[in-house]
């Protein structure tokens, strides 16, 4: 059974046909996002997209079953685009007009990646496990038996978006730190520059601080230290088995992947918990586009997709 699977993120929008026996990518392609667009027009390219995937597909003599959407907002149960953060689909008949060209079904990208690592990658080993996606944002998602948890209103993965208020101790200052604008890709790079440094990518600021570049290595370093911090809290809120992280920039390794685990062991509360498992995702970057998929599966069906 082949299904299209779509990962639409705040940079880039992937698309591809996945074999469901063995989650394979049969057929991969991807164009940016612009999410800086109407919605409108970049629901057109997404829909477009599906359309040249399936008859792609028919070219070569492949069946499509169904198409699978990961979109990085929240996403409710029935399938409503709840949130516009990042894509402004919130309202939008996402899921209506995705079914012009099959029968679909729309997911959190966050959750869509975490099914995937729960069923072919990483999280198979584990009952309960906390995937966390970092990359042009950062998302969470619990995972019990093989099950991603999306709350009362499906918004139960913006732990990372939410401020945190607190009161300086030297000035008195009342702060509002958000996860998201520390240690998330763009804010890496955005807080590079602020810096005096020269960098077009968070790959270039990863690699200046690898290089031995001081303003890099301390940007990095923080950020993947606070998201550390973060995924500490998870541990200690949600006690999961296990930690598994996806992401581009959660896969980067190196100093970030360092910091970031270093940090996550030393804000665990509990003794017996402090060593668990902390490992990337098995499927890399095409976690959240077979995710997206599966997620045709688990909820097309029940769905009358």
């Amino acid at each position: 059974m082949r299904v299209i699977g779509l990962d639409i993120g705040g940079t880039k929008i992937a698309g591809g046909i996945v074999s469901l026996a063995d989650g394979g990518l049969l057929l991969r392609r991807v164009i940016p996002t612009n999410a800086h667009r109407a919605g409108e027009e970049i629901l057109d390219e997404v829909v477009s997209l599906a359309r040249a995937l399936r008859d792609e597909a028919a070219s070569r003599g492949m069946d499509i079953r169904g198409i699978g959407a990961g979109v990085a907002e929240l996403v409710d149960e029935a399938g409503n685009v709840t949130s516009g953060h990042t894509i402004r689909w919130r309202g939008l008949p996402v899921r209506e007009r995705l079914r012009e060209v099959a029968p679909a079904v729309v997911e959190s990208d966050v959750r869509a990646a975490a099914l995937a690592e729960a069923r072919l990658g990483a999280g198979r080993p584990f009952r309960i496990f906390v995937y966390v996606t970092v990359g042009s944002g950062i998302s969470s998602c619990l995972v019990q038996d093989g099950k991603p948890y999306a709350g009362a209103r499906g918004g139960a993965l913006v732990v990372a978006s939410a401020p945190v208020t607190v009161v300086c101790s030297e000035c008195g200052a009342e702060l509002h730190p958000v996860l998201e604008e520390i240690a998330s890709g763009p804010a890496l790079l955005r807080r590079y520059r602020e810096r005096g440094g020269e960098a077009v990518s968070t790959q270039q600021v990863l690699a200046a601080a690898a290089a031995g570049d001081r303003a890099a290595f301390e940007v990095v370093a923080r950020g993947a230290e606070a998201l550390g911090a973060g995924a500490g809290w998870l541990v200690n809120t949600l006690d999961p088995e296990a930690v598994i992280v996806g992401g581009g920039l959660g896969l980067a390794g190196g100093l970030f992947w360092e910091k970031f685990e270093e940090s996550t062991r030393r804000h665990i509360w509990a003794d017996g918990a402090r060593d668990l498992p902390v490992r990337t995702g098995a499927l890399g970057v095409d976690a959240g586009l077979i995710g997206a998929a599966c997620a045709w599966e688990t909820r097309g069906r029940s769905m009358n997709a």
